[in-house]
């Protein structure tokens, strides 16, 4: 399996600031065997980033797109509209889920039309601060997966991937610990496995964003079951995105060889 490390830019760069920093990251990134690197621009630069970047080094992802595919719907982007620029789009972010107010209806048609448009979607799910200390990590996590992954077939499981961001440690830097991790971990597989059999959960690919950086990166992606990084203000400086890729690289090889002996 892949490990995947997407960086998430927010509203951060405009568009040519965004071609500069490809340029860095152009020298800086490595290609590593069996490792997926995106990053996700502002809409505005995905079009020009599309042309600029090597696609054998990393794709791009959008941040959010609307589940319409057209129509009058002014100021929104579909899926169909993304198709030839991203390869993935986020769906659900925390931000958009508490900053704009999206329901769970409006993030499962999401995913529909992302999958529906031939993209992955990267569902984001996580509990907030308050919901952790009522001890309802659990219940927020099987919540949001059902509701989220509710107009998902059975034959399109395979293309969606999951991001467990707990809301709580997004941009504060307040990393989850390891233990907590791997139980969310658990608990998002099995609520796969519940909803679209065991190979399901066994294999649908999970990453785990939260202020992630450089220093806790390799712990992060040791985790049982972790597939890879949803990245935040980390992947906003080259070194740091380029050195967790490489750290993806080398956990990825010592994985495999323990999996050979």
């Amino acid at each position: 399996m892949k490990k995947f490390i997407i960086g998430n830019w927010k509203m951060n760069l405009n568009v040519h600031e965004s071609s500069l920093f490809v340029a860095k990251l152009n020298q800086e990134v490595p290609i590593e065997k069996d490792i997926e690197v995106a990053i996700a621009p502002s809409l505005l630069a995905l079009q020009p980033l599309s042309l600029q970047i090597d696609h054998k080094q990393m794709k791009l992802c959008a941040q959010d797109c609307y589940w319409r595919d057209s129509g009058a719907f002014t100021g929104e982007i579909s899926a169909t509209q993304l198709r030839g620029l991203a390869q993935y789009v986020l769906v659900g972010h925390s931000e958009r889920r508490h900053v704009f107010d999206e329901r769970d209806r409006d993030i499962r048609f999401k995913v529909q039309a992302v999958l529906r448009n031939g993209l992955t979607p990267v569902l984001c799910i996580g509990e907030t601060q308050m919901e952790r200390k009522d001890g309802d990590t659990e219940h927020v996590i099987n919540d949001q997966i059902a509701s989220g992954l509710l107009n998902v077939g059975s034959d399109q499981i395979g293309d969606v991937i999951i991001a467990y961001e707990p809301v709580w440690a997004i941009g504060t830097g307040d990393t989850a610990q390891i233990s907590d991790i791997e139980q969310a971990v658990k608990i998002i597989r099995a609520q796969v496995a519940h909803m679209f059999g065991k190979e399901a959960g066994k294999n649908i690919a999970i990453l785990y964003g939260g202020s992630v950086k450089l220093t806790n990166a390799r712990p992060i992606l040791c985790a049982e079951g972790v597939d890879g990084l949803l990245i935040g203000g980390a992947s906003l400086i080259a070194p740091e995105f380029s050195g967790m890729v490489k750290i993806a690289g080398e956990v990825m090889k010592e994985q495999t060889e323990k999996e050979a002996k």
